[in-house]
């Protein structure tokens, strides 16, 4: 059977530069998610923190970190947490999101997702809201998003 994300995150982390061959393992996995460079900071069954440079490739046309940066962000993060406490037998997928965009963002911003309640087995598909607030390097909340996560049992 092969090894989960919490399990090759454990693993990793361990070495010197973990952190940093871990990212760009699940930015490989999902290459979406290189175009923000993000670096994932925790991972723990529903919870994972993770952070974003502030960088031109990021920055929109006022100087400040990109709305869909940010939201590219909260997904990465709220499906690494969902995915860290998820049963083998089940699997998940992102069914919409709802965020609030609350001050500009300048500067590493630092994602922390969690789940709403931790992920069960089921026999049948249910909804999952995951929780994630962006903060800028003051500790302000710039972005907050609500992620409704889908988890269903694998065919």
């Amino acid at each position: 059977m092969p090894a989960s994300v919490l399990d090759l995150y454990r693993r990793i982390t361990r070495w010197p530069a973990g952190h940093w061959l871990f990212s760009r393992a699940v930015c490989f996995k999902a290459p979406y998610f290189s175009s923000i460079r993000p670096r994932i900071e925790l991972l723990e069954p529903g919870r994972c923190v993770a952070s974003l440079r502030h960088r031109r490739a990021v920055t929109n046309h006022i100087g400040t970190v990109h709305a869909i940066a940010l939201c590219n962000l909260a997904e990465l993060t709220g499906g690494l947490a969902i995915d860290a406490g998820l049963p083998p037998s089940m699997r998940w997928i992102p069914k919409g999101m709802t965020v609030e965009y609350l001050r500009k963002a300048t500067g590493t911003m630092r994602a922390v997702a969690t789940l709403a309640r931790p992920v069960a087995e089921a026999g049948e598909g249910y909804e999952l809201p995951v929780d994630v607030a962006v903060n800028d390097p003051a500790g302000e909340t710039v972005f907050r998003a609500r992620i409704a996560m889908w988890v269903s049992p694998r065919r």
